[in-house]
């Protein structure tokens, strides 16, 4: 049998059924040309039939897409099949995929017909398709809930009707994988003419188990997966096309399977589709969560800087991810510490590592997360408890109605008062370059804020600001009951941490040419 699994792209169909996860015309192109980019087999454009939206991004999606099968669904009813077909038609491979319920639950309680009547269903309309379209795929709705030998009835008669693909849908993801992979099994070893047709699976993850449902549907012949991007879809979703299509390649030699998707593209399409939907994954979530490549435990950092197979099954390169990335959290070791200090340009003494690592460890209990402005904040007030090169001597602004705001300031350097004034959007801008223009430090202003720590006509206001300076992100804070006066002393402190920094990676090249030199 051959080891080719198609992958059946039904992001813009059953996916976009997700509530919240609706897309529009535009938005709906864009992700058909990501999925033609990840080299998806089949595009399930969409359900031409349920509005004129789905129709028009079919039709659009039929004629932009050549690199793809591009199918639409529709229901076993003539008015349905003309519908998807009339979409599809100018499409370089299109596909018509036409179902019917084949659970007794559905016969009975939402259909209201027989099997005999549902056989009958089934066949005129893939014969029906079959004279609009070469390509024709018949889906027995809650599959994995029907009676075995009803669903080989139906299988059997679909294909001499000239169905290309048959689907056993777990649509309630019911199944679990031994019992899913026994169906397909029993469907491929007792069809007669069942080599005629590629038998195709499509699980629900209701209770956890649509990619490993599929995955055993596949290790029992199916040759085809119909997932979604993100593993969105109906109630809880579909199986996760990446997490299907990484599992067959991670485990290729278990599994003895392959696909034609493009691995690399698999973090855009993510990415994008997040973008277009809003519905963002956990960041537990596999392959393309948040954590997927990071790590925090020490343990797990220090076997990852020695080499990255100790705790990772497959690079994050492969699935378009640039590297791996150790998180700093209270579970971090030194190791992972001193390297992040390297990778900021600070080479720490065993000495300043320790008295350094105390206080990250302090701090972590407290935060779940250290970012590097903060470990630059820990390394600069406490470690090197460096005066501040900068103090805050006069201020003076001038600003109001049709005046040009301007702002002199005086800083102290060691014994030294250097002065200059500058003009600006407003007072505080000012001052901010006339700073500038004594330090010789220019940043970029990223954040500002005030907040009130007090009450009364007198509250003391506490100044936040974080700058950007020579790649690196400082923050400086200041309280004053005069808002010129804080945002001064705010800015110029992030302006001293900025300047120690910058004298502390010069001594740390220093002391590496000394010890190459040596």
């Amino acid at each position: 049998m051959n080891d080719r699994v198609y992958i059946f792209d039904t992001t813009l169909r059953d996916g976009e059924q997700s509530p919240g996860c609706s897309m529009n015309f535009e938005e709906k192109i864009r992700m058909a040309r990501q999925l033609e980019r990840l080299q998806v087999d089949v595009i399930e454009a969409g359900f031409p039939i349920a509005s004129e939206g789905d129709f028009e991004s079919v039709r659009e999606i039929a004629k932009q897409v050549r690199g793809c099968t591009i199918a639409a669904l529709s229901r076993a009813t003539k008015i349905d099949i003309d519908r998807a077909w009339e979409a599809l038609q100018h499409a370089a491979k299109p596909r018509i995929h036409t179902f019917i319920a084949t659970s007794d639950i559905h016969l009975k309680y939402k259909l209201r017909k027989s099997r005999e009547q549902v056989l009958d269903d089934a066949v005129k309309a893939v014969r029906y398709a079959k004279s609009l379209c070469d390509d024709v795929e018949f889906s027995c709705e809650d599959g994995s809930r029907s009676d075995i030998d009803y669903v080989c009835q139906i299988v059997e008669a679909v294909i001499a009707s000239g169905a290309t693909v048959v689907n056993i849908p777990d649509t309630v993801g019911y199944s679990i994988p031994d019992e899913y992979g026994k169906i397909i099994r029993t469907i491929i070893e007792r069809v007669p003419n069942i080599s005629k047709a590629i038998v195709s699976v499509h699980c629900h993850d209701d209770l956890g188990l649509a990619v490993a449902n599929s995955l055993f549907g596949v290790l029992n012949g199916a040759r085809q997966v119909e997932c979604t991007i993100n593993g969105i879809g109906e109630r809880a979703g579909n199986a996760s096309l990446e997490e299907f299509a990484m599992a067959v390649r991670t485990r290729h030699e278990k599994v003895g399977l392959s696909t034609k998707v493009n691995t690399e593209e698999i973090y855009k399409s993510s990415r994008l589709l997040t973008t277009l939907t809003g519905m963002h994954v956990q960041r537990n979530k596999a392959i393309v969560g948040e954590n997927a490549f990071s790590h925090e435990a020490g343990i797990h950092q220090d076997g990852m800087l020695k080499n990255s197979i100790t705790y990772e099954i497959m690079t994050p390169q492969t699935v378009g991810i640039k590297h791996s990335t150790l998180v700093l959290g209270k579970h971090s070791g030194r190791h992972a510490l001193k390297q992040r200090y390297s990778e900021l340009g600070y080479e720490l003494t065993q000495e300043e590592l320790d008295a350094v690592y105390k206080l990250f460890t302090k701090i972590a209990d407290e935060k779940k997360e250290i970012f590097d402005d903060d470990l630059i904040a820990i390394l600069q007030d406490e470690i090197s408890s460096m005066k501040s090169l900068y103090t805050l001597e006069n201020l003076q602004v001038t600003s109001g109605l049709n005046v040009v705001p301007t702002a002199m300031v005086g800083l102290k350097r060691n014994n030294e008062t250097l002065q200059d004034s500058a003009t600006g959007d407003g007072p505080v801008d000012a001052a901010y370059r006339a700073i500038e223009r004594i330090t010789g430090i220019s940043g970029q202003l990223l954040d500002y804020s005030i907040k009130s720590v007090s009450w009364g006509h007198d509250a003391i206001g506490e100044v936040f600001v974080k700058i950007a300076i020579d790649g690196y992100v400082f923050n400086g804070r200041s309280a004053s009951t005069d808002v010129i006066t804080g945002s001064v002393k705010a800015y110029l402190n992030a302006i001293n941490h900025a300047a120690s920094a910058r004298n502390r990676r010069q001594q740390s090249a220093e002391m590496r040419e000394e010890s190459a030199a040596v």
